[in-house]
């Protein structure tokens, strides 16, 4: 009877060890979670792109050309998507989050906090990237802050078109790069054709970005996401570059918001249309698509755990 207790005794003791042990839940708001990774991730993707593209313009080519921008752009999705992929998805981008919701992936409810969280994490990291090259910035354009012109400073934060381009001819380019872009991460999550390696994902996601700036940056810098030009632009107004941020290229400025949400809607639904709607749906002995369609619903599952707010 005493080595009864004594081994309760120890049970208890090792219960209260192990409790003691487990991290403390801060946060059970899974709309509060996913809206505080959501502008995390976005905040870090956009420090990094912005930040390549100000040291590039104010370097003056010393320090950098425009592959470290595709470079710096590409890397910086992949080390967001490391940063909320778990929690929020790391959309980072309103054509990606508005996307989902057309096809049902997620909730229309959750769409306004997606896009306020990219917002948020936008205007914070181009102001974070103004202070840090605020001396750069200045002694680069005189102090003068232009929109336009052979010093001009705006571009670093938001996309203008080419001399050259029109806005038909830009709105085609966002459209089509945009369409590209939801394409292919339709198809890198297509737990049934080829998707990325398991923990392989935000390499495969920085690479695609970078394989896009890198063949479709020369029109207007391939902006291909609503919330990252919009913000940084409304930053801009506010920060000295007044609202030739909104008149330059013509009145540029709605094409790459109207654009890209165009665009993601078509590409996702080309690879649907042309590709996972023809997938087969009984496997044959040892082809293992079976397998495949049940993680594809885990996975699915998964996902819909961030539409429901607890």
């Amino acid at each position: 009877m005493k080595d009864l207790e004594q081994a309760l005794e120890l049970g208890v003791s090792q219960q209260k060890r192990f409790n003691a042990t487990q991290p403390k839940v801060w946060l059970r708001n899974e709309c509060v979670r996913v809206g505080l990774a959501e502008t995390l991730c976005t905040y870090v993707m956009m420090v990094f792109g912005l930040g390549s593209v100000a040291q590039v313009v104010t370097g003056q080519g010393a320090f950098g050309e425009y592959l470290s921008i595709n470079l710096g752009f590409g890397l910086g999705v992949a080390m967001g998507v490391h940063v909320g992929g778990k929690v929020s998805g790391a959309h980072m981008n309103a054509a990606v989050s508005f996307t989902m919701c057309m096809f049902g992936r997620l909730g229309w409810k959750m769409l306004p906090l997606y896009i306020f969280a990219q917002l948020l994490g936008s205007f914070l990291a181009a102001g974070t990237i103004y202070g840090v090259y605020y001396d750069a910035i200045h002694e680069y354009c005189g102090g003068n802050l232009t929109v336009t012109g052979k010093l001009a400073t705006a571009g670093i934060f938001a996309t203008y078109p080419a001399p050259y381009l029109s806005l038909m001819g830009g709105f085609i380019d966002q459209v089509l790069g945009t369409a590209l872009l939801l394409l292919c991460l339709m198809a890198l999550s297509d737990q049934r054709n080829k998707p990325a390696a398991a923990g392989t994902e935000p390499i495969a996601v920085g690479l695609l970005v970078l394989l896009i700036g890198i063949s479709m940056g020369r029109n207007s810098g391939y902006a291909i996401n609503p919330t990252r030009d919009i913000a940084p632009r409304l930053f801009t107004a506010v920060a000295g570059w007044g609202m030739d941020v909104f008149r330059a290229g013509n009145g540029w400025w709605w094409v790459p918001l109207v654009g890209p949400l165009i665009g993601g809607v078509l590409g996702a639904g080309l690879y649907k249309v042309l590709v996972e709607m023809h997938h087969p749906h009984v496997s044959e002995p040892g082809d293992g698509l079976m397998e495949e369609f049940d993680e594809e619903a885990a996975l699915l599952k998964k996902q819909k755990i961030i539409n429901v707010c607890v």
